[in-house]
């Protein structure tokens, strides 16, 4: 079992820049990979970025070259740079773990981009 935590979700102006945050309870690097999901209101949960443990990285296409995936092994957390935020980025934002068949999630972190 494993428990992960976000933080850093809020309210932004459009244009602007958030960075999230998820600490594990655990050794990140015995997972087979790392993510973050998004869950707009009416919406289904969707795969904002992943990063597996070789350090590829993979994004949707909504979001890519404006968000950043990255892992801080010693610390146990991974992170998501976001930048040039848009109102369609609004949702609650979770962290996951993949290992094996497993995964685990967050309780999530809200994020709100005005327009």
């Amino acid at each position: 079992q494993v428990q992960l935590v976000e933080s850093g979700g809020d309210l932004v102006q459009a244009g602007g820049s958030l960075r999230l945050s998820c600490a594990a309870s655990r050794r990140i690097s015995s997972f087979n990979a790392l993510g973050w999901y998004r869950q707009a209101p009416g919406k289904q949960r969707e795969l904002v970025a992943s990063i597996t443990e070789g350090g590829m990285t993979n994004y949707a296409d909504s979001v890519r070259g404006r968000f950043t995936i990255s892992r801080d092994i010693a610390e146990n957390m991974v992170n998501l740079q976001m930048n040039g935020l848009k109102p369609e980025d609004t949702g609650v934002y979770y962290c996951s773990a993949h290992e094996y068949a497993a995964y685990y999630w967050g309780q999530g972190t809200q994020v709100t981009v005005s327009s």
